[in-house]
């Protein structure tokens, strides 16, 4: 026991000390692979592409944070709005927790911005360093006149892709093209310049230098994946049964007469795998679910005659022969809640009505009783703004009879995401006051956009 104890203090000091081995992911091709190039194809094509479109007259999205405007094709949001980003939020939240309960760590194998530009470095160090085997031999050789230019080559390749990707990330909140024509005349802001240093040195380091150091050791996600996961999460394993014992044999050898699993000890599961795990060893948090062991060891047992799914996509109840249950209590309230809130934001931004009033009532006294006998609230309404263009507003009140309105101005001007505060002064008859608190409702119309109107209630105070 002593002993076990002992060599675990050794494994857990090495992990925590141990230098960091460069990984060289061995090129893999399968289902799996088409899939992840597909996704970081369509991902970086949006990310990329999206701040170039042109909508209406503007940048199609843009999230203008001087101007606290946020561009998304024909909506135009404001940091009043900050409740379509909290459901936003949600959803995102809810969509992980949807995924990972259902199928693994699809999000880190396929969709993950680590994954994603790390894929991309990878493709572009291969165009300059070659494959695994040559990556090593080029690593382990000297600084001669070929290593410096691949080496170089490849540095200041991601180097360049990488101050592209910084100048895009500044391009989706300021207008791109505008970014674009500053840097070529050298007219760009500090600001402007530190972004775009920033974010690119950020990629360059992350997806360049660090790699799976992000996975395993600075995302929390893979730290507290498994409270979502249960026995019916699908997962990658690799098939102990029908593998071990482990070990090679000649092509065409029955496994089962040389007392051997399917198995063959080749190693290439391990090589492909970006984080650099044996999936053989069991389920791990390092594994990020990008299937690159399924795609070689399939590929390998197609070639020694073997059945494919030896590394396979299954269940804890698969593998202890059991039924894998889909529609489970968690699936389907993650499944409930995602669908009402993302409903409820549709309707929500389909039924938005670009304009707030707050009614804010003189808090220095309740009423007050004028020389004619009529009965004075004073309030002061706040009028929001939320179009792209200037607007004319005129304000009525109701709820209680005979009520008169007395403003300084019989229109309001209001400019586009403008907020202009209105006094107001309501009177009524004491004799039609039926209680100490009545609704009055007022009504700003827009004499600039036709239905453009907002109605909101407030209270009235007068006497007991």
């Amino acid at each position: 026991m002593a002993t076990q104890e002992k060599q675990k203090d050794e494994q857990l000091e090495e992990s925590l000390y141990k230098k960091r081995e460069k990984i060289y992911p061995r090129e893999v091709h399968g289902i799996f692979a088409t899939m992840r190039n597909v996704a970081m194809v369509a991902l970086l094509g949006i990310y990329y592409g999206l701040p170039w479109l042109q909508y209406d007259g503007h940048q199609a999205i843009l999230f203008d944070l001087p101007a606290r405007k946020f561009y998304v094709f024909g909506w135009t949001f404001w940091p009043q709005d900050f409740i379509y980003l909290t459901a936003l939020l949600l959803i995102a939240a809810y969509a992980l927790f949807f995924f990972t309960a259902l199928a693994g760590r699809l999000w880190c194998g396929y969709a993950c911005p680590q994954t994603v530009w790390t894929e991309i470095f990878i493709w572009i160090e291969r165009k300059f360093e070659g494959s695994r085997q040559k990556q090593i031999k080029l690593d382990k050789g000297p600084w001669n006149g070929e290593r410096i230019m691949r080496t170089g080559g490849k540095h200041a390749a991601w180097l360049i892709f990488s101050l592209f990707t910084g100048f895009t990330f500044v391009g989706w909140f300021t207008p791109i093209d505008s970014l674009f024509s500053d840097i070529i005349i050298g007219d760009i802001s500090g600001w402007g310049v530190f972004w775009i240093l920033f974010y690119g040195f950020a990629t360059y380091g992350n997806a360049g230098w660090m790699r799976e150091q992000v996975c395993i050791y600075m995302c929390p996600y893979a730290r507290f994946q498994s409270v979502m996961f249960d026995k019916d999460t699908l997962l990658i394993a690799y098939d102990e049964e029908r593998g071990e014992p482990r070990g090679a044999r000649k092509k065409g050898v029955d496994a089962k007469e040389s007392g051997l699993g399917d198995c063959i000890n080749c190693g290439l599961c391990v090589q492909v795998c970006p984080t650099g795990i044996d999936i053989r060893n069991g389920l791990q948090y390092q594994c990020i679910g990008c299937a690159a062991c399924i795609d070689v060891c399939d590929e390998v047992m197609e070639k020694v005659n073997l059945p494919k799914g030896l590394v396979k996509y299954t269940t804890e109840h698969n593998i202890q022969g059991g039924k894998t249950n889909v529609l489970r209590a968690r699936i389907l309230v993650y499944a409930a809640l995602l669908f009402i809130i993302s409903g409820a934001l549709v309707y929500s931004i389909a039924t938005r009505t670009p304009l707030e009033l707050d009614i804010i009532r003189d808090r220095n006294a309740l009423y007050f009783e004028t020389d004619e006998g009529m009965i004075e609230n004073v309030y002061t309404l706040k009028v929001i703004n939320m179009t792209n263009s200037p607007q004319n507003y005129t304000i009525t009140a109701s709820g209680i009879e005979g009520l008169t309105m007395k403003m300084r101005n019989e229109f309001v001007d209001v400019g586009s995401g403008g907020i202009v505060e209105v006094p107001v002064r309501l009177e009524a008859d004491p004799g039609y006051l039926k209680s100490a608190s009545s609704v009055v409702n007022f009504t700003i119309e827009s004499n600039t956009t036709e239905g453009l109107s907002l109605t909101e209630s407030g209270r009235f105070l007068g006497p007991r």
